[in-house]
């Protein structure tokens, strides 16, 4: 599902441990490292996709998880022009997401990748808070700034730049 502008419907997905430190994914047979996210399906509500993306990326369950916040709005990132393509007639340009705060309350031996006949992930560490912005690629960096900025104040850390408050799940 692409909307009128060309961005794709997308959710984020930031996992904290106990000790307040992220969890980083590794890309399935690459060096390449990022949160979890994904596509939103026609119908579906953000909060139903960030579930439903958390157990086919991690293997978590909603009952493994608590939700902190969400960001306030939709976080835009454009694609390279190499990774254009077009969906149903249509040209998605770029992502457009609600950003997930979540606090893992289970037990790490919880996060597993066999959760789908095809894994996303293949690896995992803790990371500092704002390692993410050191390691992403390139084209997602400023979404990942954004969204950790907005949701700094709920997970106990100092946001870099200001940025509007974030809202507080239910």
């Amino acid at each position: 599902m692409i909307d009128l502008d060309g961005f794709r419907p997308n959710v984020g997905i930031i996992v904290s441990g106990a000790d307040g430190r992220l969890l980083w994914a590794k890309r399935i047979n690459q060096n390449a490292w990022q949160f979890p996210q994904g596509g939103i399906n026609r119908g579906e509500k953000p909060r139903d996709a960030l579930f439903r993306e958390l157990h086919e990326e991690l293997g978590l369950e909603s009952r493994d998880v608590e939700i902190i916040g969400v960001t306030a709005g939709w976080l835009r990132y454009r694609l390279p022009s190499r990774y254009l393509r077009k969906a149903r007639g249509r040209l998605c340009i770029g992502q457009k997401q609600k950003w997930f705060a979540l606090r893992l309350t289970a037990p790490e031996s919880a996060v597993r990748f066999d959760a789908t006949a095809k894994p996303e992930f293949d690896g995992w560490r803790w990371v500092d808070y704002w390692h993410p912005l050191t390691e992403v690629v390139e084209f997602k960096r400023d979404v990942y700034r954004r969204a950790l900025n907005e949701l700094a104040p709920l997970m106990g850390v100092e946001p870099r730049d200001r940025v509007r408050r974030p809202a507080i799940a239910a």
